[in-house]
């Protein structure tokens, strides 16, 4: 018998006593029922704030074309080719600069969303470009692109992602084929 336990002494301790259990017993159920219940609110709402975070960021469609026109006007080639088009010379560099030309386009096994691209343009530090000597992309951790933020139009933003968009290729990995291995038994 455990030291806390209680003896009824008559039918009425009795009563009082399982009263009390099972009171007890239900506040716990009734405890673990709620929870249950939080739990399973909760991971409803983690689902469809997934299904709204997978929806991705979006602006208006823009113009591939005025894109172009603001892609040059911006003069990104100072420091950027664009592959797959007539950009990816280096005889539309417009300075020598420091000899760094930062890929934009192409085939590609990471896809460019669109939010990428935006953040890659009015935050160009948030994410510095891969596959280039620190010190010629970099100063003082931050990216060396221009920030566009007080002379760029949003409206030349949408176009100018819409152009850039259409120049990446995405190209899935190769499917990986492994032999058959039996082994002896």
């Amino acid at each position: 018998m455990r030291a806390n336990s209680v003896v009824p002494r008559d039918r009425d301790d009795c009563f009082i006593l399982a009263t009390e259990r099972l009171a007890l017993e239900d506040s716990v159920k009734s405890t673990h029922l709620k929870l249950g219940l939080l739990l399973s609110c909760m991971m409803l709402a983690a689902c469809s704030q997934e299904k709204v975070a997978n929806r991705g960021f979006s602006l208006p469609s823009g113009d591939i074309e005025n894109g172009r026109m603001v892609f040059l006007e911006y003069q990104c080639l100072q420091c950027h080719v664009l592959q797959g088009t007539e950009f990816s010379d280096d005889e539309w560099r417009l300075t020598e600069g420091d000899g760094i030309a930062v890929e934009l386009g192409g085939a590609t096994t990471k896809l460019q969303t669109y939010g990428d691209l935006v953040t890659s343009i009015i935050n160009p530090s948030h994410r510095i470009a891969k596959g280039y000597p620190v010190d010629q992309v970099t100063e003082n951790g931050e990216s060396k692109m221009a920030y566009y933020n007080q002379v760029m139009t949003v409206e030349e933003l949408i176009d100018l992602v819409t152009f850039l968009r259409s120049k990446y290729e995405f190209k899935s990995y190769p499917e990986t084929i492994y032999p058959y291995y039996v082994y002896p038994g």
